[in-house]
């Protein structure tokens, strides 16, 4: 038997340690060079490991975002012309039977969380798996900025041509273009994609705002392509402000409430609203009155009187005549989307509440902020909010095809997201990454 003295014993423990902690502790791409970095002393610090449980926060929170808002989802959309849904759910509604939705399908279970167990499988739907293959292919590619070609290779990869592939409005309207021979950006173009203005693009490009931690202005710049391959105008400066804000959410203020920090994310993500837009006065109208107080289902039905039946500043969805009255619109979602974030005021639980009981498409905005405070508040306050332990388990495959794992896990996920934020980092934002102190540095923007 070997002998060890006890130098020896020692430095095998000390190996051992290091060992635990490039494997466990330190995230390191082996795809990707990794140089030294010298800090000047005036960046923003963030803990990679942090991240890491931020991002798995993120996933985990928008799955039960997105779940529990599917229940309602189209179940009010008002009471215009052919399309009556009676009166808006209001807080009481809740944990009771849901109601026939727009197209007389009722999801026969109560309004409340929706949740997978420990041993179960979180499905994939389209406020998450585009998102994903957006991961998935920035991190293939090994580029920060997909190409319109690398975007339009991912779809017909990824996406199923015909039969059941989880697609409506503008998203189906790209795949048809992609199909036919269009590259992004010309698949948003309103002259071949007449559903431009639909909500497609703010469930699917959120994500690339975490990419770029604090740096909102690549954030967006990153986002732009995949924005564009189904946005236009108001829909595109929406997906950029809900880029912007996700990107802004990393560098929250620790000594603020996430009702403190949310407010002052959002207000500095409005400059990407053009002041002439209907977006940006549906912001000011959503933050006015409720800074003033209103119940927060008096203002989402001062929202429908104002944009759906008077048709205010510039939003004429109603005018259009559009299927379910543009239930689906980009403006009228937003709106919604910013009573549930200023009304549910950083709380997990109750953001996704009032997200689900708001109208309209209720899944995504739904999906977008309780993606967005799960990042906030990591894995583990996300299962501390609800006071339970989750599955990992996400099944990529139930919506979309042909990838390395068709069931993947959050950890994975969050692993990817890290590397791509590492790469933009020091290849994009001229910031460098510290792996003994499992730490970034990030350049302030001038």
């Amino acid at each position: 038997m070997k002998k060890f003295t006890l130098l020896s014993l020692i430095i095998l423990m000390l190996s051992c340690s290091e060992k635990k902690k490039s494997t466990f502790d330190v995230l390191q791409d082996e795809n990707f060079n990794y140089q030294e970095y010298k800090p000047s002393g005036d960046e923003i610090i963030i803990s990679r490991a942090e991240y890491f449980n931020k991002l798995k926060g993120f996933w985990l929170a928008q799955c039960i975002a997105n779940w529990t808002g599917l229940v309602t989802e189209n179940d009010k959309i008002g009471n215009i012309g052919e399309y009556k849904t009676g009166d808006f759910y209001t807080r009481e509604d809740w944990g009771k039977k849901d109601k026939l939705n727009l197209r007389g399908n009722k999801v026969d279970q109560y309004i409340d969380f929706v949740f997978e167990g420990k041993d179960g499988k979180w499905g994939a739907d389209d406020d998450t798996d585009i998102e994903y293959m957006y991961q998935h292919l920035v991190y293939t590619n090994q580029i920060s900025k997909l190409t319109g070609q690398q975007i339009r290779d991912g779809w017909l990869k990824h996406i199923k041509h015909e039969e059941q592939n989880y697609l409506w409005v503008s998203n189906q309207r790209a795949l048809d273009l992609m199909i036919s021979g269009i590259v992004p950006p010309e698949t948003s173009d309103p002259e071949k994609n007449p559903d431009f203005d639909m909500i497609d693009a703010q469930l699917t490009t959120e994500v690339f705002g975490f990419y770029s931690p604090g740096r909102p202005d690549f954030a967006v710049e990153m986002a732009e392509l995949p924005i564009q391959t189904t946005a236009r105008f108001n829909a595109e400066w929406i997906s950029k402000f809900y880029v912007s804000m996700y990107s802004l959410a990393a560098i929250a203020d620790p000594n603020l409430s996430n009702k403190e920090n949310l407010l002052i994310i959002a207000e500095k993500s409005r400059d990407q609203l053009r002041n002439d837009s209907y977006a940006s006065k549906m912001y000011d109208f959503v933050k006015k009155q409720y800074n003033e107080g209103l119940p927060w289902e008096t203002i989402r039905d001062n929202i429908y009187v104002r944009y759906q039946v008077e048709e205010k500043d510039g939003y004429d969805i109603t005018s259009r005549n559009l299927r379910c009255n543009g239930c689906f619109a980009a403006g009228i979602n937003f709106a919604a989307s910013l009573v549930s974030l200023f009304a549910g005021e950083g709380d997990l639980k109750e953001t996704i509440k009032l997200g689900s009981l708001m109208g309209w498409d209720s899944d995504n905005p739904t999906a977008t902020w309780g993606g967005l405070i799960g990042f906030m508040i990591g894995k583990d306050g996300v299962e501390k909010a609800f006071d339970k332990t989750f599955s990992e388990e996400y099944n990529i495959h139930r919506t979309r095809q042909n990838f390395p794992n068709g069931v993947d896990n959050f950890s994975n996920m969050a692993n990817i997201g890290v590397y791509i934020t590492d790469r933009v980092i020091q290849d994009e934002l001229g910031g460098g990454i510290d792996l003994n102190k499992n730490i970034w540095y990030i350049p302030k923007l001038n």
